[in-house]
Formats: structure tokens, C-alpha cells, sequence
């Protein structure tokens, strides 16, 4: 699937990953990026096409122009295209390199649910950025 707007992916009954997406709506201010679950039926296409199990939720993507990103880089791209001061914290962590910023992203995806706990059910967004979702 391609989208004209970057398409995060994201693991909907995780705290953390629910967290990071109202993080991300509230400094995006060009109303840039577009969200879907994994558990969806559209994020888990996506998931697919990028080559992941979508039954293993174990990182975020970032699907960008038919690529995916996955991990640090993921969350590099992402900071770079919301509001000041994310775009300079983004070139700071992308100055590190992947094989140190990885197994760090790795640990706290690995234990998520343990360390910020896990929903019932996916997130419903509030209707001012529902058009944001794509299902």
C-alpha cells in the first residue's frame, strides 16, 4: 500500500506504542503522519508487506514512500519531521551509531508490556484526529 502521508504502525493494546502516538499528534503540527494498528486489518498488511510477522508486534514501523523503517531509524525519521525541537534531537540520535541505538530500542520493546502495560483493547481516537487513522 502506498500512502501519500508516512504511515506509522504501531502495536494498539501497548501503552507504550499508544503513548508514542499521542506523542506524535501532538507535534505534528502539519498533520503529516497517518496511524494504523498492527492489530488492524490495514496495519497488518503492512506489516506483512515489509516482511514481519504481524502476530510478533515487537517494533513500531515507519512506512514511508512503500520502505520501512523499523527500531532507531524509525523513531529518527519520525523526530525529524515534528515541530522544534524534535528535528535537532533526531540529528543528535542519528549521530549514534544503529548498533548501539538498536539493542537499547531492543531491550524496551522486549519488555514493554512489563514496564508501561497493556490495554484490553486497541485505542479509539478522539474524534479531532480520527481521519488520522487509517481503520
Amino acid at each position: 500500500m502506498h500512502s501519500d502521508h508516512p504511515v506509522i504502525v504501531f502495536d494498539g493494546v501497548c501503552n507504550l506504542c499508544n503513548g508514542s502516538v499521542q506523542f506524535v499528534l501532538k507535534r505534528d503540527d502539519a498533520g503529516l503522519f497517518r496511524f494504523a494498528s498492527v492489530q488492524s486489518m490495514t496495519g497488518s498488511r503492512m506489516v506483512r508487506e515489509a516482511g514481519y510477522d504481524p502476530q510478533d508486534p515487537s517494533t513500531f514501523l515507519l512506512v514511508e514512500s512503500g520502505r520501512a523503517y523499523e527500531k532507531s531509524d524509525a523513531v529518527i525519521r519520525i523526530l525529524s519531521r515534528l515541530n522544534h525541537p524534535w528535528p535537532l534531537i533526531s540529528k543528535a540520535m542519528s549521530v549514534v551509531p544503529r548498533f548501539i541505538r538498536d539493542p537499547g530500542y531492543r531491550l524496551v520493546a522486549r519488555n514493554r508490556y512489563r514496564l508501561f502495560g497493556k490495554r484490553d483493547t486497541c485505542m479509539i481516537p478522539s474524534p479531532g484526529v480520527r481521519e488520522r487513522f487509517l481503520d
